[in-house]
């Protein structure tokens, strides 16, 4: 048998994707798996499972394939879990996971494969579906009514990795934030630094952000656990968990204009 390829090559993201979807898949297997995720209007833990396993297989073979245009999600092989029982998805779900590095490692981290984003080198994907498996981890937590855990620093890249989503986009009719106007976000866990805090603005429509501090026409603080959640909308505008000052209609409106 061959050996494996290096998922040292795909480092710093590797080990945190491994890690996530592992925990994501621990919350399902013992769970009902028609509970359902309010966070995701219509889905069940299953359709939840099956979303993030098909999409970890799905960038994997993008990225074996070198692919230049989107795989059509329904075309991805082994995209449903094999048939037995909650621990046979569960191990679905992980391997994969291992699919995605292994495919990274044997093309290459800087091969290039398109994205959402246009072509990007292949480490791109793992990162992306590290933060994918995060933020379902926390559809699950709601649903389950459990509370949601998760590093600091991993939750502080999941907003910056967003934001860096967002500024891709190209210019449309209703820009997230008016020209000339500013949205500051800043955690409050004292591990962070300056990783911790966010200014964005609009240039032509366009999101621009940078870390840093400075005074925004609203201000939004919470710890990153909860930041993340509130920029993904898992938890409401006005929750108790975050601090708005300033005027609330700019991080209502942000809310309302950067859906997926």
């Amino acid at each position: 048998m061959s050996a494996s390829p290096d998922r040292r090559a795909v480092d710093p993201y590797a080990g945190a994707l491994i890690s996530e979807t592992d925990r994501l898949a621990a919350l399902i297997e013992p769970a009902d798996p028609e509970t359902a995720v309010p966070t995701c209007p219509g889905w069940s833990l299953r359709q939840l499972q099956r979303h993030v396993g098909r999409g970890h297989l799905w960038a994997a073979q993008m990225v074996a394939s070198g692919a230049t245009e989107m795989l059509d999600p329904r075309e991805v092989a082994g995209g449903k879990p094999p048939a037995g029982g909650p621990d046979v998805a569960a191990q679905w779900l992980r391997d994969g996971a291992t699919a995605l590095l292994d495919a990274v490692a044997a093309a290459g981290p800087d091969a290039p494969v398109w994205t959402f984003t246009g072509p990007k080198p292949s480490a791109w994907w793992v990162r992306r579906r590290l933060h994918e498996a995060a933020v379902h981890r926390a559809d699950v937590a709601i649903a389950l009514g459990v509370p949601f855990e998760i590093a600091p620093e991993l939750a502080a890249d999941g907003v910056s990795e967003w934001l860096g989503l967002l500024a891709a986009r190209p210019a449309g009719d209703e820009p997230p934030l008016a020209e000339g106007a500013t949205l500051h976000l800043h955690a409050t866990d004292d591990v962070l630094g300056v990783a911790g805090e966010w200014m964005i603005r609009s240039d032509g429509g366009r999101v621009v952000w940078e870390h840093g501090h400075g005074k925004g026409d609203a201000a939004v603080r919470g710890s990153a656990a909860d930041l993340l959640q509130g920029v993904l909308r898992r938890i409401d505008a006005d929750d108790d968990r975050l601090q708005v000052l300033g005027d609330p209609e700019v991080w209502r409106t942000w809310l309302s204009r950067t859906g997926f």
